[in-house]
């Protein structure tokens, strides 16, 4: 008996070694692959805490942790001011002077616009809580909507822009107004390409939805031809969303995304859980762990890398359980999906991940 066990114990120890010399094998073959980097890498500006002084921090790290950065302007969009000439409300001019003042002379600029709120199942709010009366392809909507992005456009001046944040969610959330939504998106997506020739610009789709799709109709090829048609596939990818936690995983999706696109690619926002996901409101129970999410890094650096991507950005630097606490109790349970997703854990203490960034980074 007990020499029975001595030999399950040296089999467990050998597994243990062998599964430390692949983790260390598969690193040094990603620093021998990527020798010189051609992608930027970055992250979104997402405070990790709800004080100016985190802000302010958050902002630091991201300015020099990547040479690109993305702003995300997907709180309210001002309607009735667009619409009726009237003076915009000075929470969004704030807000849009503090991003101007904020700029890095040294770092690309994303800039990420939404036209769909939060859960992608219809258009955004104004900043007074009411959205238009009319259909989102009303002549009055699109032109406000055509207006709200020059602004923002003109005041940040981006490298990259998206102007429609993860388009096919409609498909999977409202498809009634989908045609609605194309119409005005097409429409809006031509007059900016007239006003700002030069402009990398795109909508962004989100991956795990279209990756073995989970529309009640089959829509991968309308979603094909969105992405096709900007300057950038504009890639939005949460793995964890769809259940994907192995390299293996990673893999058959970035292979089912290649397989689809035929201009270069960019990942907007993307991240993996560094800790289990546990939200009892939505029913979720997801394993993960700091290597899982180490182990996504890597697959979504080498891809970058292969595949000549524009970019990766990293959706958020540091878990933001500061921030959350601060969450209203109706908005927590969702808020909590993403807390847990950062290089860096809520002290600030860097992940396996955070490192491997960093190295890469450094090519």
């Amino acid at each position: 008996m007990q020499k029975r066990i001595a030999i399950q114990v040296k089999v467990v120890m050998v597994i243990a070694m062998l599964s430390v010399s692949m983790l260390a094998c598969k690193k040094n073959n990603l620093n021998k692959e990527i020798d010189n980097r051609q992608f930027k890498m970055g992250f979104s500006t997402w405070s990790f805490g709800p004080t100016l002084a985190n802000v302010n921090e958050s902002y630091d790290f991201v300015t020099s942790n990547g040479d690109v950065y993305s702003e995300h302007m997907d709180h309210k969009v001002p309607w009735e001011a667009w619409m009726n000439g009237t003076e915009l409300p000075l929470e969004f001019t704030n807000l849009v002077a503090d991003k101007v003042n904020r700029q890095p002379n040294n770092v690309d600029l994303l800039l990420s616009i939404s036209f769909l709120n939060s859960d992608r199942s219809g258009i955004m709010e104004d900043f007074n809580g009411e959205k238009p009366s009319v259909a989102m392809d009303d002549s009055t909507v699109i032109e406000a909507y055509f207006k709200h992005v020059c602004y923002l456009v003109d005041e940040l001046q981006p490298m990259y822009l998206v102007y429609s944040i993860e388009s096919n969610e409609l498909l999977v959330n409202n498809p009634d107004a989908w045609p609605a939504f194309r119409k005005a998106m097409t429409t809006i997506g031509e007059k900016l390409t007239l006003k700002y020739p030069n402009l990398l610009m795109a909508e962004s789709v989100t991956l795990h939805s279209w990756y073995k799709n989970d529309a009640t109709v089959n829509t991968e090829a309308e979603v094909e031809a969105i992405v096709n048609s900007g300057s950038f596939a504009a890639i939005s990818f949460y793995p964890f969303f769809k259940g994907l936690h192995s390299t293996t995983d990673f893999q058959e999706a970035f292979d089912f995304l290649h397989s689809k696109v035929n201009i270069p690619i960019a990942f907007v926002e993307t991240n993996h859980l560094a800790e289990d996901l546990i939200v009892d409101e939505y029913a979720l129970n997801i394993k993960s762990d700091e290597k899982e999410q180490e182990d996504y890094l890597a697959t979504l650096l080498l891809n970058a890398h292969q595949k000549q991507y524009h970019f990766v950005i990293w959706w958020a630097h540091r878990d933001y359980d500061a921030l959350w606490e601060t969450f209203p109790e109706e908005v927590k349970a969702l808020g909590k999906i993403w807390r847990d997703t950062g290089l860096k854990d809520e002290n600030g203490k860097d992940r396996r991940a955070m490192k491997l960034w960093r190295n890469i980074f450094a090519k």
